[in-house]
């Protein structure tokens, strides 16, 4: 359907508002809001004043035209206004309807175009300007028929245009509703500043107050670790007097016992020998914690190393129902790393499995690991096992995971977790293998070598490469294949470590000249991981770069200082990673940690 609705000539400035008059009376008849027929009459009336004062003249129609819809089947409604003139045309017609610019007539085609939902012009040389502008029929307006569209063209033929002063009028209507919505609007946004203020405040306040929680932590931690350390070496004298004279008793120097005054002894030296291993393992854990923990590193046979602890568990009470056996598998080189280390750890695995097994065997073996060069102690047992949930939880201090034998087997929950952060120190890690009524395997792995400890101070000089070694530690893929990716092949060579443990074995076997660091691992945080590597010698002078999602507020300033620097996973792109490595590899001294 195409139906002409209104003609109008233009030819004297009075036309303008006889045009503007009859767009807003359309625009009313065919169903258009108020402010779509501001907008009409406001295009309409800019490109009446462009005919007239730049062609001398022209005409204006108004339509009504069915435009098909896209992707409809049906046709969607438009009111069509088309403006022509006879005037020289528009010589630069892309120029005139751009958006920058100034000018009469370029304001008047850019307003127009920004008013209606369709805009074509048409201009040549000597053969004047057409231009169709289009307004979509509102939604709701019912579809219009060819008797209709007749009866809206004879509402518009017997209805003239008012007296301009009544135009001017409506317009200043028009004009103070305009002002009083800005006004509205105005209150509105300084009610939502007030309240983005307060707010504002709100997180402001919430962030001095987690600083100040995170000052009380650092404090507690602090004065947890002084209390531990003075306690422990108090400890140490009072039960060592304990140790002493039980043995004095338990060997009859003073005197014959009773056969209760005996067991009443064994109980007493018992508690005293448990007391004592919690004070050394608190001590140990400390001195890792602190970076103070010494390696002695020296070659040796694991023959040797399971003579030392067969001797060592054969005059122990052993239940007669449970077999210790130590086994070789296979020829094995000889070992250099801290032989003292690898024995302490061994003896915490065997200890726990012997409490735990009632009834079977506890087997100790050792073996190469394919295509590495890592050694793995495993320690299988027959016992209660533990549930896979728990796995990760043994590995966490004075942790004990409830079980049937807890009423009569005490412990610390201090030993495995100083065993796995020990097999950190050796390069290696612990692995667990167990559930419920099934039994446990715990295996070492640490590195069949492991290198010597330069003098505190002596950074280990690394091999001679013509690329950067990075060792990005992670352990999600993904993370590292992202990370990886902002890393030149041509500059960097780049070595992956999926976990906390290996990571320290793959930093001290390869000697990186930049190590990234993620945070939370499920083997071992990241914090652990730096404490660590700043304890060993030959690592502690690695700049060290925290890779993490984190934010800054989120991490401990303390804990994180002794990182070169701090990149967030969020922020990554080549310009982040470049300035990252330029600062941290830019001078030997670590500084505290920044976001890049």
């Amino acid at each position: 359907m195409n139906r002409s609705l209104l003609r109008l000539d233009l030819a004297q400035d009075r036309d303008i508002v006889a045009a503007r008059q009859r767009a807003r009376q359309v625009s009313a008849l065919l169903g258009f809001d108020s402010q779509d027929q501001v907008r009409i009459a406001t295009a309409v009336s800019e490109l009446a004043r462009n005919a007239i004062r730049h062609a001398g003249g022209g005409t204006i129609e108004f339509m009504l035209t069915a435009a098909p819809s896209r992707g409809a089947p049906q046709a969607n409604p438009i009111l069509q206004i088309i403006i022509s003139d006879h005037g020289p045309g528009i010589s630069n017609l892309d120029d005139a309807i751009a958006d920058s610019g100034i000018g009469e007539l370029k304001l008047g085609l850019v307003a127009a175009r920004r008013l209606m939902d369709t805009f074509d012009v048409y201009s040549g040389k000597g053969r004047g300007t057409t231009i169709t502008l289009g307004k979509f029929l509102p939604r709701r307006t019912d579809s219009f028929s060819a008797a209709r569209a007749a009866t809206i063209a004879d509402q518009l033929s017997a209805h003239g245009t008012d007296d301009p002063t009544a135009e001017i009028q409506q317009q200043n209507r028009e004009l103070l509703r305009s002002l009083e919505e800005l006004r509205l609007r105005k209150e509105e946004l300084a009610r939502l500043n007030a309240e983005l203020e307060d707010t504002n405040r709100g997180v402001m306040a919430l962030y001095a107050e987690l600083e100040e929680r995170a000052a009380h932590l650092r404090l507690a931690d602090e004065t947890k670790t002084r209390f531990l350390s003075a306690v422990s070496h108090e400890f140490r004298t009072p039960v060592n007097s304990i140790l002493a004279l039980s043995k004095i008793l338990l060997h009859r120097l003073d005197g014959e016992l009773s056969t209760e005054q005996e067991k009443q002894v064994t109980y007493i030296r018992q508690a005293a020998e448990q007391l004592s291993t919690m004070v050394d393992d608190l001590l140990d854990l400390r001195k890792v914690e602190s970076g103070k923990l010494q390696l002695r590193v020296e070659t040796f046979n694991v023959t040797d190393l399971f003579g030392g602890l067969r001797g060592m568990f054969k005059p122990l009470s052993i239940k007669d129902a449970v077999s210790l056996s130590f086994e070789e598998i296979g020829a094995l080189p000889e070992l250099h790393t801290d032989q003292g280390k690898v024995s302490q750890i061994l003896r915490n695995l065997i200890s726990n499995a012997l409490k735990f097994t009632e009834a079977g065997s506890v087997r100790v073996t050792a073996r190469l690991a394919a295509d590495t060069d890592m050694i793995v102690f495993s320690v299988a047992d027959t016992g209660i096992g533990i549930a896979p949930e728990n796995h990760r939880r043994i590995f966490d201090e004075f942790t004990q995971v409830e079980n049937p034998l807890q009423t009569s087997v005490k412990g610390t929950g201090l030993g495995l977790p100083l065993s796995q952060r020990l097999a950190g120190l050796l390069g290696g890690s612990i692995d667990i293998a167990s559930e419920l009524g099934k039994g446990s395997v715990l295996s070492l792995a640490i590195p069949m070598r492991l290198e010597s400890s330069a003098p505190p101070g002596v950074p280990v000089a690394p091999t001679a490469r013509t690329a950067q070694r990075v060792l990005i530690v992670d352990d999600s893929e993904v993370e590292r294949y992202a990370l990886r990716q902002f890393l030149p092949s041509s500059t960097f060579e780049v070595i992956e470590a999926n976990g906390g443990y290996d990571g320290l074995r793959l930093a001290r076997q390869s000697h990186p000249d930049l190590i990234f660091l993620d945070l939370a691992m499920p083997d071992v945080h990241g914090l652990e991981v730096l404490k660590m590597l700043k304890a060993i010698d030959e690592t502690r002078h690695i700049p060290v770069v925290l890779f993490t999602s984190q934010r800054p507020d989120d991490i401990g300033e303390e804990q994180a200082a002794a990182a070169s620097e701090l990149l967030l996973k969020s922020e990554l792109s080549r310009e982040s990673v470049a300035a990252v490595i330029r600062r941290a590899s830019g001078s030997g001294e670590t500084h505290h940690a920044r976001p890049a």
